[in-house]
């Protein structure tokens, strides 16, 4: 695969990069270069969260190393329920949700947990550093999307300023994430330069809307915006076929999403199984032909659904299997983790 065809295979499904031109220069350079991904390990996992984690197979298909930061300390900064003594739960919890959601073959992530390193001695002194330099509007800008920001406390202006040393700390050469870590990925990109270190790539996924319809996203603390990686497959069914589908639309269409940046990605084709009398069985080997069939009205919404309940019933049945017989897991978590 050369420069150009990795280049390609990065940008998929992406909605920003900043920059392009660093990206084509880093794979030029360097020939395994590295990226992470951060999760606070704060509510539970849910398949809003699997778009972005699920890009990650792009990155390893262009030949670059991935990580995931299991941020437990950004965790206890930005959410009230995260209790300190009770963050390598939510890190043990994360890690399985995310292992058990992705075939990820011989390929498995190196994952990272964040007090490994967040609380050694040179990461506090350029925390410390990073701060002398950041106003309170900047930082206050920068967790805006990301934190709750409601009555803002000290540590979530913290927050930045950590998720920048991380790329450093890590030694990774992109970061990836949702475009609501926009005003952070700026951030990083003008601050570490400040303290001596190199500006990194910065890549970003679409938010995908929620089971609530449009104008919304997926959120941990609203169940009923999403779907959990180990619902049941009863709870499962009915919240896709409930999901908002109007047929031939595409735009904040959640089902066409789901396909679009998990199914085609994972496995390259999207199966669907309907009786003859409304065209028979078909297999879409592109999410673009998949979506004209849906916007000609060739393919309907039920049938469409139906499909993707049954893809994710299917994938995601290790996590499901593991958590029914570890639910004493998700009882001590709380009950916002149950399924």
């Amino acid at each position: 695969m050369n420069v150009e065809e990795r280049f390609e295979l990065i940008k998929r499904n992406t909605l920003e990069i900043i920059t392009e031109e660093d990206l084509r220069t880093l794979l030029n350079e360097k020939k395994s270069p590295s990226v992470y991904i951060g999760r606070a390990t704060t509510g539970p996992l849910h398949l809003g969260h699997l778009i972005a984690i699920g890009k990650l197979f792009d990155f390893m298909n262009a030949g670059v190393e991935v990580k995931i930061l299991l941020a437990d300390v950004h965790a206890a900064l930005d959410d009230l329920k995260a209790k300190w003594e009770e963050l390598d739960k939510r890190v043990e919890y994360t890690r399985k949700c995310i292992e058990l959601a992705f075939d990820w073959g011989d390929r498995k992530p190196v994952f990272v947990k964040g007090s490994d390193y967040q609380l050694n001695r040179d990461y506090l002194l350029d925390m410390l550093k990073m701060s002398t330099i950041t106003t309170v509007e900047r930082a206050t800008r920068a967790a805006s999307e990301v934190t709750r920001m409601k009555n803002p406390k000290v540590s979530e202006l913290i927050y930045p300023i950590m998720q920048a040393l991380d790329e450093q700390y890590l030694d990774v050469d992109i970061q990836l994430g949702g475009n609501d870590q926009r005003h952070i990925f700026v951030f990083d990109r003008d601050y570490l330069p400040q303290l001596g270190y190199r500006k990194r790539v910065e890549v970003m996924t679409p938010l995908v809307a929620s089971l609530l319809g449009p104008g919304t996203k997926m959120s941990s603390s609203v169940p009923s915006s999403h779907i959990k990686v180990y619902d049941s497959e009863e709870n499962l069914r009915k919240k896709i076929n409930s999901a908002y589908c109007p047929e031939g639309v595409v735009k904040d269409n959640l089902v066409l999403q789901m396909v679009k940046f998990l199914v085609f990605p994972m496995d390259g084709k999207f199966e669907v199984s309907r009786p003859q009398k409304f065209g028979g069985d078909a297999v879409f080997e592109s999410y673009a032909d998949m979506e004209k069939a849906f916007t000609d009205k060739k393919l309907h919404p039920a049938d469409l659904k139906k499909a993707l309940a049954e893809y994710l019933v299917a994938r995601l049945a290790p996590a499901r299997e593991y958590f029914e017989k570890h639910r004493d897991v998700l009882e001590e978590l709380g009950p916002e983790f149950l399924p």
